[in-house]
């Protein structure tokens, strides 16, 4: 790999609650601002795989070069090379797999001396090489997110339209201001982003409406939002995005109005 002399973004796409979008997002973005001549790494850091198997993966708990297998190099204190465990997708975005090993893991770092920092210690390692670094978060507030956190220099949050997914959303603001205070205190928000949107309902309206009164003051609210579309599905499905699949479609276009957001935000 080729240092690129500029100084590397890294996002974390958190959410403490599952089936909000995380992985798609953490695709769909950053294929789209490699598509933009970006080079951007994605990281799954949820032992489910689920950005793996969107990578087109389907077997990681047969692989050891795996997040795991780094976060617990570092522990022991052993050195690695940058690229190690970074496969390359056919659209242009480098990703960094993980699998159930990393369950075990986030036990292992409880204990562990920096425990918040792993993961920070991995990313500086190979952010002189990419332009955007994604970290796709496991739905909870464990370490593994903490880590991301600690490691971030922006979080999206990407919140499905709905009223349950509002009600764990003041949980998860006071999670990352007090990251912020004690220890990552250059973190800030990137913006809540809505999801799986369906604008033909007044209920979705109402939540977007609600949303961007209760917290657009506060926190950043993407203009732009992702509808509900089942070609999402079907592209992580085939280990693909959405601009692969189904490049004239709403979440195409909603995901490339997206990436223009987050280059707007600019590094």
């Amino acid at each position: 790999m080729d240092r690129i002399g500029r100084k590397c973004k890294v996002i974390a796409a958190a959410n403490q609650k599952g089936g909000v979008s995380k992985t798609t997002t953490t695709v769909n973005l950053g294929v789209g601002l490699a598509r933009a001549g970006n080079r951007v790494l994605l990281i799954d850091s949820d032992s489910q795989a689920s950005l793996t198997a969107s990578m087109g993966s389907r077997e990681p708990d047969r692989l050891d070069k795996t997040l795991a297998a780094v976060i617990t190099s570092i522990m022991e204190g052993q050195e690695i090379e940058a690229e190690y465990g970074l496969l390359s997708h056919e659209e242009g975005v480098c990703f960094l797999l993980a699998n159930i090993d990393l369950a075990a893991v986030e036990v292992s770092l409880i204990s562990a001396m920096s425990r918040e920092y792993m993961l920070k210690e991995c990313i500086e390692a190979v952010a002189p090489y990419f332009d955007y670094i994604i970290v796709d978060c496991m739905p909870s507030l464990g370490m593994l997110t903490i880590n991301a956190l600690a490691a971030a220099d922006t979080v999206l949050i990407p919140l499905q339209a709905q009223y349950l997914s509002l009600k764990g959303l003041e949980q998860l603001i006071a999670t990352i201001t007090r990251i912020k205070k004690r220890i990552n205190l250059a973190l800030v928000f990137e913006g809540i982003l809505l999801t799986m949107v369906d604008a033909r309902t007044i209920y979705s309206k109402e939540i977007i409406e609600m949303v961007r009164g209760n917290y657009g003051q506060r926190i950043p609210v993407f203009e732009n939002y992702i509808p509900l579309s089942v070609r999402v599905a079907e592209a992580s499905a085939e280990g693909k995005s959405v601009f692969a699949h189904d490049p004239k479609g709403r979440a195409a276009l909603a995901y490339e109005a997206l990436t223009k957001e987050v280059l707007a935000h600019g590094r």
